[in-house]
């Protein structure tokens, strides 16, 4: 009797433990059970090409997991002495792992070390981000040059809009927003 006294005693301090370190599912602290550090957002890493689109991919992966937060910097990191500190700092590096996991070897490698998602994301966005004039005319020559050739109108129409689309995130990335005087 003693030991069932036992077992019940500890099942309940268990389940009362449990119960008061829940966090809300609405949280950006919650992790899923089935997340895990070895998953990647993405069913293709990012080599080097395409950056742009790898970018939304990432992003919309990150926001229905609802972990926008660590790589804008809006979900900011905590005092050490908070109580939320080892969550956030679990979280973060969910979010680390998911990233680099998302990243060809060579850039994984060349980003491993970073602090935290927010740097990572920023030393990726300042590497491969880049808007320049000989991009911008190659996308308008590939615009240009355009033909339906063997393309269904299926085909051709998906590689137009796609090639638009880049070319509109370009050009408003493009113009200065500096205040000149």
């Amino acid at each position: 009797m003693a030991v069932t006294d036992h077992v019940d005693e500890a099942t309940t301090t268990t389940a009362t433990t449990t119960m008061q370190t829940t966090i809300d599912a609405g949280s950006p602290f919650y992790i899923h059970p089935s997340d895990s550090p070895g998953s990647s957002l993405v069913p293709v890493p990012f080599d080097g090409i395409g950056y742009r689109s790898w970018r939304r991919s990432v992003l919309r992966a990150l926001s229905v997991k609802n972990k926008l937060g660590f790589i804008t910097g809006d979900t900011q990191k905590p005092l050490v002495t908070s109580p939320l500190f080892r969550q956030w700092e679990r979280c973060d590096d969910m979010v680390t792992s998911w990233i680099l996991n998302s990243l060809s070897r060579d850039i994984a490698d060349s980003v491993e070390y970073v602090n935290d998602s927010v740097e990572l994301w920023k030393e990726l966005q300042d590497r491969y981000d880049q808007t320049n004039g000989a991009k911008l005319y190659q996308i308008q020559k590939e615009i240009n040059d355009l033909s339906q050739g063997v393309l269904d109108i299926t085909g051709y129409y998906t590689k137009m809009k796609k090639l638009w689309e880049e070319l509109n995130t370009l050009s408003v990335k493009a113009h200065c927003s500096c205040i000149c005087t």
